[in-house]
């Protein structure tokens, strides 16, 4: 039970409680009614604060809507805020994992540009003549970069290609980017010229001609490369690519074009498209991208393992978006978009999310930066002690000064986690443990609370329960790769860890000292080394240096070990996290799966919402026959049980979209051709309301809401669906 903090308490007992405690695809955040006097910049605004004096009881509802109108501004400024710190982290995680291929193929473009020149340059008169130069078969080669992208979607390749030919631009080079849209039978080969005159020209020729682009590059641009970049040839028509690629074949001498084409797959997927005759023409090289795993790690890292917005999402969240991002085949795109949901989500219900501006902007003083947001602390002091994390440590009484406190203990917990976290992936980096793994094992807070974490690593040094008790955990995973280390693969590791924990002086110091003992025996073993020494001591002294070296790779997983159990706190296990952390999984997975049946059932309920008819806006639950068949049809099916007898379902429906005076009995006509209209009207009535009846059967049943008859019961027709 943890120890409840009284009115005498300091603010430090906060951090003593939590320590002995041990498919709609978005929320759009839209800005309320405009006011008379925009808001000026928050470093020179005036200060705003949510005044919870008692007000008038005409005025009260006003004030109210008025407080949440501005509470909302404030929110989807922080959240545009935040989720743009986000976002350009992001990209600069992807930038820097492509530099090196980056520069690779950089370097690659000026030698083949350099090969090229060699065979020879043309005149200006035959340079800008309309016909390509006769050479031979050597000459009419082009250089082909194959860059292997290991994408599924190519949803993910079209920033890494375009971030590509940036970079290609800056270098001096002259850089166009087709898509595979470009390479339609529709549009043919003329579509890939227009748009490859589009980008170098400036401008769009109708009808397209390589001579056009032959005299552009010899007038003005000869001393560089013309790069064609291609994102995915897969998705390429093949035909149309192929005679892309004869045409540049015959112009390269006059046109010094540069082919960098994306695969997704294998490397020899240009053999699967392009004929022989256009395969001859290319000279390939091959360059590899990072896996999805990588980059996804890597993005883990920058935006939830390392401090970037203060923005955090809880265990279950975290592990419904590793699950959502295997199923969309590693795709990184489909796990942003789930991540700016959760995020948008978590601005959108949470009133004091607006205090992670102040954390995206590493200030310290949040007291003051939360008054010149408008938060007062009495409204904080209101919405906290409704978070269940504060209920479990029995908060009676907050004050700025704690509240403070509060926030910069959370920021210190935080920080000591994530150099934990940081030492145990760079541990198990090079046996493939995977960050987004280990993030998701890491914050799990009933593994925490209830000591798994600590009863795992002791089941891992057992031999005989590491197998059944162990299996499939990552951190204990990374606990027995230490215990394997040889002595120089340990001091590497300890000076990683020394520098993750710069800043954390409880684990740093550990780590150091341990890494001292470390070098005094590298210093004893390499003076034994020197030492003449009768060879029947050889093997006790190469003996011993193994017991030192399995010793001090035992003190290095105690280490481990010590700081998984004292300083790797989950963050849902820390008081006021809420304001910080998204934990509703299910408006999450609503968000992005979505449940189509359930959105069918509210409608066909509440379809006056949608079709706004006049006859049909009462609250009564009347079913009227202007309603639609549809809706008639189902809410008559919430009468019945499992099946549905479709003679009395009909006589139902039928008794409600006949008007009133149908029902009434016709007068006998005197004349018999008159009773014989009559009776060929009242038929012709009973048919359209089958057919009416039939066509909204089917309906449901193509909704997925009802099961037609079967052969074994014809007059019966099953329900699928029960309630919302």
């Amino acid at each position: 039970m943890a120890p409840s903090l009284n009115d005498d308490s300091p603010p430090s007992t906060i951090g003593q409680a939590f320590t002995e405690n041990n498919l709609q695809p978005f929320f759009v955040l839209q800005k309320g009614p405009s006011r008379k006097s925009d808001r000026k910049s928050s470093g020179t605004g005036r200060t705003r604060r949510f005044d919870l004096s008692s007000a008038s009881p005409k005025n009260s509802a006003n004030i109210e809507d008025e407080k949440e109108d501005e509470n909302m501004n404030l929110r989807m400024e922080a959240f545009e805020f935040v989720w743009s710190k986000i976002e350009s982290t992001i990209k600069d995680v992807l930038r820097v994992i492509n530099t090196n291929v980056f520069s690779e193929i950089q370097t690659w473009v000026h030698q083949s540009f350099d090969t090229i020149r060699s065979l020879g340059t043309p005149e200006f008169p035959e340079a800008t003549q309309s016909f390509p130069i006769i050479t031979d078969a050597n000459s009419k080669r082009l250089f082909t970069g194959l860059v292997l992208t290991k994408n599924m979607e190519f949803v993910d390749d079209l920033l890494t290609f375009e971030e590509l030919g940036k970079h290609l631009k800056y270098q001096g080079c002259h850089v166009a980017n087709l898509s595979s849209l470009d390479f339609t039978a529709k549009n043919g080969v003329g579509g890939c010229l227009r748009s490859l005159l589009r980008q170098f020209l400036m401008s769009s020729l109708d009808p397209a001609d390589i001579s056009i682009l032959a005299s552009w590059y010899r007038e003005e641009n000869c001393n560089n490369p013309v790069v064609v970049i291609i994102d995915d040839i897969e998705r390429c028509c093949g035909s149309v690519l192929s005679d892309f690629i004869l045409m540049l074949s015959e112009w390269v001498i006059k046109i010094p074009v540069i082919l960098i084409m994306g695969v997704a797959t294998t490397l020899d997927a240009p053999r699967n498209i392009l004929p022989s005759n256009a395969l001859r023409c290319l000279c390939p090289f091959e360059f590899t991208l990072g896996t999805p795993a990588e980059r996804m790690d890597a993005v883990v890292e920058a935006v939830l393992v390392k401090p970037c917005s203060g923005f955090i999402i809880g265990h279950k969240v975290a592990v419904f978006m590793r699950n959502y991002f295997v199923s969309q085949d590693g795709t990184l795109t489909s796990f942003i978009r789930a991540l700016k949901i959760a995020c948008t989500q978590h601005f959108y219900t949470e009133p004091l999310s607006v205090i992670l501006l102040e954390f995206a902007s590493e200030e310290d003083n949040l007291v003051f930066e939360i008054e010149r947001h408008g938060l007062s602390p009495e409204v904080i002091w209101k919405h906290v002690f409704e978070f269940p994390s504060c209920q479990r440590v029995k908060l009676n009484k907050l004050t700025s000064e704690s509240l403070a406190h509060a926030f910069s203990e959370l920021k210190r917990l935080q920080n000591q986690w994530r150099a934990v976290v940081l030492c145990l992936y760079v541990t198990g980096k090079g046996e493939k443990v995977r960050l987004l793994d280990l993030f998701c094992e890491a914050i799990d807070p009933e593994s925490y609370n209830q000591g798994e974490f600590d009863t795992n690593m002791k089941a891992e040094k057992d031999p005989v329960l590491s197998s059944s008790q162990i299996k499939g955990h990552v951190i204990c995973k990374a606990v027995r790769l230490v215990r394997d280390l040889s002595t120089a693969q340990l001091g590497k590791l300890l000076k990683m860890w020394e520098n993750l924990t710069v800043g954390i002086h409880e684990i740093n110091g550990k780590v150091k000292e341990l890494l001292s003992l470390l070098n005094v025996e590298d210093g004893k073993s390499s003076k034994k080394d020197l030492t003449v020494t009768p060879r029947r001591h050889t093997s006790r002294i190469q003996l011993n240096i193994e017991k030192d070296s399995k010793s001090l790779s035992d003190k290095a997983a105690n280490l481990i070990e010590c700081m998984v159990r004292d300083y790797m706190h989950p963050t849902e296990c820390i008081p006021f996290h809420e304001i910080f952390c998204f934990k509703d999984v299910d408006k999450l997975q609503l968000a992005l799966i979505g449940d189509p049946r359930r959105g069918i059932q509210v409608d066909l309920l509440e379809f006056q919402k949608l079709l706004c008819c006049r006859c049909c806006t009462s609250s009564s639950n009347a079913l009227l026959p202007s309603m639609h068949d549809t809706s008639i049809m189902y809410k008559l099916a919430q009468e019945h049980g499992d099946l549905i007898n479709l003679h009395d379902w009909y006589q139902s429906f039928k008794s409600i979209v006949l008007c009133p005076n149908s029902k009434r009995k016709p007068r006998q006509s005197p004349l018999p051709k008159k009773r014989k209209g009559i009776k060929e009207a009242e038929s012709q009535s009973e048919a359209s309301i089958q057919a009416r009846f039939c066509r909204a059967v089917t309906e449901l049943q193509i909704t997925g809401l009802l099961r037609m008859p079967s052969k074994r019961r014809p007059d019966f027709a099953q329900r699928v669906a029960f309630g919302l």
